[in-house]
């Protein structure tokens, strides 16, 4: 159950997140930005629960596609945004653009639900009972948005403005250095895809 939780946090990577949101955080209050993280982690939730129940049936009845040709191309996806963040540093982050409940969405797709988080939730359905199984997705999102949170309020509890730049910047070099972590993800799924069909 553990090892299951710890692998569903490090492909939805709340640190990534809290980077990618750095300049929403700086435009919204507290409470407006709370409440936009809590709709995209409810969206991220509805969608992971909707695949959890269903598992591979949606793909391979309803859709009739391999399961893997989903998980290669996810893998394509997160290669191609690990490296826009990679090049275009804090420039490739979300910015503020039309409502809140519009950032909400383009919070939750693509950067808390992809192919991967896709593919452990049909996982999470398959390990474990359904009563099990909405439970660990609920506490996941939990620890999600309060790491995401944790971090927002330790930044603002910087009080020197020279420290919270030299924050601003490390958090910089930390974005691209995750660009590595999260294209090899993506490598890594396109290649356990290929490997599954062919092999």
């Amino acid at each position: 159950m553990i090892p299951s939780i710890i692998g569903f946090l490090a492909m939805l990577n709340p640190f990534a997140l809290f980077l990618y949101l750095q300049p929403i955080m700086k435009e919204l209050d507290d409470k407006t930005f709370r409440k936009v993280l809590f709709k995209a982690s409810l969206i991220s939730f509805l969608i992971y629960a909707f695949f959890l129940l269903s598992g591979e049936f949606i793909f391979k009845e309803v859709l009739q596609i391999h399961f893997e040709s989903f998980r290669i191309f996810g893998g394509i996806i997160i290669f191609s945004f690990a490296y826009v963040f990679i090049m275009k540093g804090q420039k490739a982050l979300i910015h503020m653009k039309g409502d809140l409940d519009d950032l909400a969405s383009e919070i939750a797709l693509p950067f808390m639900v992809g192919a991967g988080t896709i593919s452990l939730s049909i996982l999470l359905g398959r390990n474990f009972s359904m009563l099990v199984s909405i439970f660990l997705l609920i506490l996941i999102m939990g620890i999600n948005f309060i790491f995401v949170m944790l971090l927002k309020n330790f930044r603002e509890q910087i009080e020197k403005k020279k420290f919270r730049i030299a924050f601003d910047k490390n958090m910089e070099i930390l974005l691209r250095l995750n660009g590595f972590f999260v294209g090899a993800i993506g490598v890594n799924m396109v290649i356990t895809g290929l490997n599954n069909v062919f092999f």
